[in-house]
């Protein structure tokens, strides 16, 4: 208990430092009429007018174009991958492929595939780690677009996604990310380019032992909240995670963007205010999820090794339990323990992080703006209830903004119930659940949460790798990822061609402990009402059996 209290309050003293520096930073990258040299390149090179705005449509189809073009090119990589160098046998199927460009380009990084065997070095290095780069960026840009169009008054621009894409890899991503590969290296994990070699085990077999790049792709995997692991045991494996200092600092890392958001929101606002607001309605749910999950493993600690069946000794229950909140809280989906070896109740608490739009606090960017969708449909609810015209920091919400709300929200909640239901009534895809009954449905019903919400954790009762599967889910990652993007980016634009209207004494507080209470009433209502009849018959039912 005294190990785990130091760690917790280690990271959330981290946490707060990193919420008032990186936050700060991200509002001035975001905001600078500045472009270093490197990005006048970039600029050049890509025909890019730097001080050009785009109206959210624009923008929207930028993004659009920028992931058509890296799913071609990203499984035309895999599949090729047996010939090209740093290959060691390493192999997809074509919905596979698909499948893996999909999840990367979507920031979800499940993956369907071993990550020893199904991707070489090459892939990992040069396909994988630099989508987790972009995918990150896309999302932040995305955010900065959202927050624009609620402070600017009467532009209707939201910004330029080319300038936000590559400041935010430049300024943000790429030194964060080589601090952290170089804190990982000193921590234990390999960064390498050995080939793999064959050893023999103490019983008379063989291993065999592969190196790779993984300190540097650890770092952005977690700093973007991507996920995908350079070995199949991801961050289980002791060449990713060797200890529990590297297992703070990596939770640290999924953390410390979407923590910093908040402040970046309330400072290109102009009210600070409601950035803590956003911060206070994501700490509550983080905090809720993270007590219930470890109470939830400590108690079926009842045996010598009761609670820790599926958890590295490395770890415990709560550094297991603490990672795995903040990766299904995020869109992370790294993990460093077997959630399907969690208790009902714990592992049915991780399913509800995701349910609940990963916003406790979110990936990187789209936690957010999911965040503000959620606070956007509280304003709208609770005008209704007192009588008053909804209005968010002097921007109506109207017809235009809560249907565009409505619709990002309703998006991965509609993905999840259809694509469960219509992959148990599917033959081939049902026989690839190991398990029957309440456990069963929790196992498909995750693994379509983790797709449409751009998580990639996953139980490990699901044969993931057929054809049926495959392309479901990267038809649900896909979707749960841009329709929401291009909903968002619509809002954006409405909110950014009004004009803002002066607070007055009849506007609704935004930025109160009570407000971040209602949204989080909001957040688990919308979720309850939706996903209550699924729970109750996996999670629950399993529970109470």
């Amino acid at each position: 208990m005294p190990g785990a209290v130091l760690t917790l309050a280690t990271l959330v003293l981290a946490l707060a430092v990193a919420h008032l520096s990186l936050g700060g930073y991200l509002a001035r990258v975001l905001t600078s009429d500045r472009h270093l040299a490197v990005e006048r390149v970039v600029y050049r090179l890509s025909g890019v007018n730097p001080q050009s705005q785009q109206r959210w449509s624009t923008y929207a189809i930028a993004c659009l174009a920028l992931a058509v073009v890296s799913i071609a090119l990203l499984t035309a990589l895999v599949l090729l991958q047996g010939r090209l160098p740093l290959s060691s046998g390493e192999s997809q199927s074509r919905t596979g492929a698909l499948n893996t460009a999909v999840s990367f380009v979507t920031n979800t990084n499940w993956q369907s595939y071993g990550g020893e065997t199904g991707a070489s070095r090459l892939v990992q290095t040069l396909g994988l780690t630099i989508q987790n780069f972009v995918s990150a960026a896309v999302g932040i840009a995305v955010c900065a677009a959202l927050i624009r169009g609620v402070a600017r008054d009467g532009s209707g621009t939201v910004g330029n996604f080319w300038v936000d894409l590559t400041r935010v890899v430049v300024r943000v991503l790429l030194p964060v990310a080589a601090v952290g590969a170089v804190l990982l290296l000193a921590g234990g994990v390999i960064q390498n380019l050995d080939a793999p070699t064959t050893v023999g085990t103490l019983d008379g077999g063989q291993q065999q032992i592969n190196g790779g790049l993984v300190a540097s792709q650890e770092a952005i995997k977690l700093l973007g909240t991507n996920g995908g692991g350079y070995f199949n045991a991801n961050s289980a494996h002791p060449f990713e995670n060797p200890n529990a200092v590297t297992n703070l600092l990596e939770i640290f890392l999924i953390l410390l963007i979407p923590f910093a958001l908040p402040r970046t929101y309330g400072l290109m606002v102009g009210d600070r205010r409601q950035g803590w607001a956003v911060l206070g309605f994501m700490v509550t749910l983080w905090a809720a999820a993270l007590t219930i999950t470890t109470i939830a493993e400590s108690r079926e600690a009842t045996g010598p090794l009761g609670g820790m069946e599926g958890k590295e000794v490395r770890f415990g229950i709560f550094g297991s339990a603490l990672f795995a909140t903040s990766t299904t809280g995020t869109s992370t989906g790294a993990v460093n323990s077997m959630h399907e070896s969690y208790s009902p109740i714990g592992g049915g608490t991780l399913l509800l992080n995701m349910l609940l739009g990963e916003v406790s606090p979110g990936g990187v960017g789209s936690g957010m703006y999911g965040a503000f969708l959620l606070a956007t449909l509280t304003v709208f609810l609770a005008g209704l209830m007192v009588g008053r015209t909804p209005e968010l920091l002097g921007k109506r919400i109207g017809r235009r903004e809560i249907t565009c709300t409505s619709l990002a929200l309703i998006t991965a909640p509609a993905l999840v119930l259809l694509g469960t239901g219509l992959a148990l009534v599917v033959p081939a895809s049902r026989a690839a659940v190991a398990d029957d009954g309440a456990h069963g449905l929790t196992t498909m019903l995750y693994a379509f949460a983790s797709a449409s919400n751009n998580n990639g954790s996953a139980y490990a009762g699901l044969s993931a790798d057929q054809p049926v599967l495959n392309l479901a889910l990267a038809t649900c990652m896909l979707l749960g990822r841009y329709l929401p993007v291009v909903l968002v980016l619509a809002l954006a634009g409405s909110l950014a061609a009004q004009r803002r209207s002066p607070v007055t004494a009849s506007s609704m507080p935004t930025h109160t402990p009570l407000f971040s209470g209602l949204m989080v009433g909001v957040a688990l209502l919308v979720a309850g009402l939706t996903f209550l009849p699924a729970l109750a018959l996996g999670p629950l039912a399993e529970a109470l059996s």
